[in-house]
């Protein structure tokens, strides 16, 4: 596999990538068409924030399976455009997270002790030891915008430095919180109650300008700390309000527009400390987000779930080797439902009982609906496929029952239209509507994959290979018709399997074949009024 690395990684993770068999290549500082080119033929594309990853990128890289992200904000990919090419993206949080919090505290005393200040007059020549009076961190409220895992690192980093915490963030729960001995308000008390206040939130709609001239104003004399993300504080607004003295100072690691322009007002205000995005400048930090993305790639190059991914389901590493068989039977399930219901699908329901219902089942619903949608004519894959369903109006739903009667575990994926979404789990080919069509599986011993019930008949097919699924009339010589036929076009049967709703009513046949059958040889089987539908699958 070919990998292109277009932004500066650690040599550990470029080392890693060619230890594993595959082809590392760096192309750094490139853009527009030299991007789109060096791209064409990529399996893989290695980012930091340099590499403006857009829908042109995706359009242009048929082969990429995967977008790592070193480090953790991810602004500067276009994820919808990924998930819509099936292409997933995952970042690297846990590895510069630490070099991250502990940059944050360095700033708050930096900004708190004017120390890049003092440090500018001593390298002149003046002794100003009379000119700064600083502040003490302990005994002072810190803010803090955004409780992830930056966010609850420099909390228990500043925390023992006798810091009082509150925390602003609706995504966490206020046990966890308390946990890390913060208390959780809104961000209106959160800001009024700070003397110093962190940010530690993501480059959103909704965060852009987050902290502006209100909110500043409500600050008045504290201290602002940004090391998270560029543009979520009002850059103009705080140099306004340090310049006219309603904030004491600040310090910040990010901008807007990096590097930042030499007109920035920031510039000019001597108690705003100003860094070079060096949150997560340590060597530390860059090998293990390096080497973290590099083992995502591999992930995805293995088949196996990207642990950090942003746009696909995952899966916690351990539970991992107790899901993998049921990937493959869950997409062949979804797909012989699909091929096998001659109607529009607008609901995919994925039932689960036995011991699989104790698993998370993300990753292998995710499967299924790919297999539901693989006979469209583009691709699709567990990344695009909750995509597809959701651009379609196609319903999805997930079961679990932890009761099995005949197997220790069982999957079964139903498709069907809405309106008939809560009625029998199965349709009749004979019947005048086509309301919905559920194929089972489970495993055998050695975890092989079985099919065992299609359309509500008990079968016991091997989910691979050349199918052929005759519905037929349960009357004497239609399985010796369809050997005879399959005979004459030189298609040699390996397995079959038959069952039957009531003696003298209707059955289903499903044969497993070595080679395909020929249009001709599916004609001959239609035109018997004994056949009701023969299907011809291809796994």
């Amino acid at each position: 596999m070919r990998v292109l690395i277009t932004d500066p990684i650690a040599d550990a993770g470029i080392d890693r990538l060619r230890e594993a068999g595959h082809e590392a290549v760096t192309a750094y500082d490139i853009e527009g068409d030299a991007l789109l080119e060096a791209v064409s033929d990529a399996d893989a594309l290695i980012v930091r924030s340099g590499t403006e990853v857009d829908a042109a990128l995706f359009e242009a890289a048929p082969d990429l399976q995967i977008v790592g992200r070193a480090g953790i904000g991810v602004d500067n990919i276009d994820i919808d455009a990924a998930t819509d090419h099936g292409v997933v993206v995952a970042n690297a949080p846990e590895g510069n997270v630490r070099a991250a919090a502990e940059h944050t505290v360095g700033m708050a005393f930096a900004a708190a002790r004017s120390i890049p200040q003092a440090h500018g007059r001593m390298a002149g020549g003046t002794w100003a030891k009379g000119e700064f009076l600083g502040t003490e961190l302990n005994g002072k409220t810190l803010g803090i915008v955004g409780l992830g895992r930056v966010g609850q690192e420099a909390a228990k980093r500043l925390g023992s430095l006798g810091m009082e915490l509150v925390a602003y963030d609706p995504y966490i729960s206020e046990e966890r919180a308390e946990q890390i001995g913060a208390e959780l308000v809104d961000l209106e008390e959160c800001i009024d109650r700070a003397e110093f206040l962190t940010v530690h939130v993501p480059l959103t709609d909704e965060t852009e300008g987050l902290i502006s001239d209100a909110e500043l104003a409500q600050l008045e004399d504290g201290y602002v700390i940004n090391v998270a993300r560029g543009g979520v504080v009002d850059e103009g607004a705080l140099a306004e309000a340090v310049e006219d003295g309603v904030v004491a100072g600040a310090a910040l690691d990010v901008f807007a527009e990096e590097p930042l322009p030499a007109d920035s007002p920031l510039r000019d205000v001597e108690d705003i400390v100003l860094t070079p995005h060096l949150g997560a400048s340590t060597a530390e930090a860059q090998e293990h987000v390096a080497v973290a993305t590099a083992e995502q790639v591999l992930a995805a190059f293995a088949g196996e779930p990207v642990m950090n991914a942003l746009n696909a389901p995952s899966v916690d590493e351990s539970a991992f080797p107790r899901i993998e068989p049921y990937l493959g039977l869950a997409q062949t399930a979804g797909r012989v439902a699909a091929e096998l219901f001659d109607g529009r699908i607008e609901h995919i329901e994925v039932s689960y009982e036995g011991e699989i219902a104790e698993e998370d089942v993300e990753l292998v619903t995710a499967s299924a609906q790919q297999g539901a949608f693989a006979p469209l004519e583009w691709q699709v894959n567990s990344v695009n496929a909750p995509r597809v369903a959701e651009e379609r109006g196609v319903d999805v739903t997930e079961s679990k029952t932890r009761s099995s009667a005949d197997f220790r575990s069982l999957l079964t994926v139903t498709v069907g239209d809405r309106e008939e979404q809560s009625s029998s789990s199965s349709r009749t080919k004979s019947g005048d509507g086509e309301d919905e069509l559920s194929v089972s599986g489970t495993l055998f011993t050695g975890d092989e994959p079985r099919l065992v019930s299609i359309d509500g008949y008990r079968v016991d097919a091997l989910p691979h290979g050349h199918m052929l699924v005759a519905w037929n009339k349960d009357v004497p010589g239609v399985i010796g018709l369809i050997g005879s036929v399959l005979g004459e076009y030189d298609v040699n049967i390996a397995g079959m399997y038959n069952a039957r709703g009531t003696i003298g009513g209707e059955a289903l046949t499903v044969y497993s074949l070595d080679d395909d059958v020929p249009e001709a040889a599916l004609s001959e089987l239609e035109a018997d009024s004994r056949i009701i539908d023969v299907t011809q699958l291809s796994l």
